[in-house]
């Protein structure tokens, strides 16, 4: 296979054969995001990516389950190139139970729901789409290119061609000011599109992002560890009337709570709890990337 650049897949995704159909991110603005920083979006030639599906093959055999297609925004490309790599995948691979790919809500809603019903019936099994926030204020502070609407409106339009949803929420993304409107409105967003799967990220300030530079000139306040946790408590709490898996698989987070809603809601209360009762020396420094 051919791979241009470092190549980032969600954790759940560890043991997914990875085929770059598309190179960076078309967007590529989003203020705490460094990914593809080193490079321009552009979408691989269908017969390069068949190729290396076929290598794929060739290296693994059938016993490959999982296909996830990166780099970002790869619902991008044409409805019906992504129906014909769909195709081929499954044609290879007669074990495979599931392909997924990364979607932001702009470009998600640059389709039908007919087109995601084909693509859904032709096997595309779950979306990765990083909704990080629910409040407008904050999607505007971080350039995320949507609104809380056009999230919704992304959302639900997955979850109507019954695909998969696993929506990210970065927990800090509203620094210390903004904590409280971003928990309980990205609670009520949730609660609106009922996701599959909520996985937390924690906001990290890298190098070459505008919130790394507004950290380093004190215009913007990374919260500590309590802090964290504190947001992240009172973000589920807003949580109702959802089916969703909760997942804190990501190493920035500083609990590792998990669970299914509504059953383990109170058990994800009380893991928080418990790690709030910890003293703050226990959880890394807020400032960790490289400030």
């Amino acid at each position: 296979m051919k791979y241009e650049g470092l190549i980032y897949r969600p954790p759940s995704e560890f043991d997914s054969l990875i085929i770059q159909a598309t190179i960076g991110c078309p967007h590529n603005k989003c203020s705490f995001c460094n990914m593809y920083s080193d490079r321009k979006f552009r979408i691989r030639p269908l017969d390069d990516i068949i190729e290396d599906l076929e290598q794929g093959r060739l290296d693994y055999g059938t016993s490959v389950e999982k296909i996830f297609f990166s780099d970002g925004n790869t619902v991008l490309m044409k409805t019906d190139d992504l129906l014909k790599l769909l195709h081929h995948c499954y044609k290879l691979f007669p074990n495979l139970k599931r392909v997924t790919i990364y979607g932001s809500a702009q470009y998600i809603n640059l389709k039908t729901l007919d087109e995601f019903i084909k693509l859904q019936e032709a096997g595309l099994s779950r979306i990765h789409c990083g909704m990080e926030s629910g409040d407008n204020d904050i999607l505007k502070l971080m350039n995320k290119g949507f609104t809380r609407e056009e999230m919704y409106k992304a959302g639900t339009l997955i979850k109507k061609a019954n695909i998969e949803l696993s929506l990210y929420y970065i927990v800090g993304l509203g620094g210390t000011y903004l904590y409280k409107n971003h928990a309980i409105n990205s609670g009520k967003l949730i609660n609106d599109i009922n996701p599959d799967f909520i996985r937390l990220r924690t906001l990290i300030p890298f190098e070459n992002t505008i919130v790394y530079d507004l950290c380093k000139k004190d215009k913007f306040e990374i919260i500590n560890g309590h802090d964290a946790l504190n947001e992240t408590k009172l973000f589920v709490e807003s949580l109702e009337s959802i089916t969703s898996y909760f997942l804190s698989d990501h190493v920035s987070n500083h609990c590792n709570a998990n669970g299914k809603f509504p059953e383990d809601k109170n058990e994800i209360l009380k893991e928080l709890e418990i790690s709030l009762s910890l003293d703050l020396s226990n959880f890394r420094n807020p400032k960790f990337g490289n400030l």
